[in-house]
């Protein structure tokens, strides 16, 4: 459950970076009225706190019916 959370806070944090990187537009500031607001401030540690729970997903045994694959 944490791995499938953290992998959508990932995936918005590096849209979010695209469209930063792209059009200069950030969409978390721009839908909680700024950077510095502390709704978007705890999105932000959020999403970096995901990141780092997904570096673990590297190293992750990945379980099938047929056994055990390294991922």
């Amino acid at each position: 459950m944490f791995d499938k959370i953290a992998l959508l806070l990932t995936v918005i944090g590096g849209i979010n970076w695209g469209l930063v990187g792209l059009f200069r537009f950030d969409l978390v500031a721009w839908i909680f009225g700024g950077a510095a607001t502390w709704p978007a401030r705890i999105l932000y540690i959020l999403i970096g706190l995901a990141a780092l729970w997904c570096i673990s997903l590297l190293f992750k045994r990945i379980t099938t019916d047929d056994g055990v694959h390294s991922a």
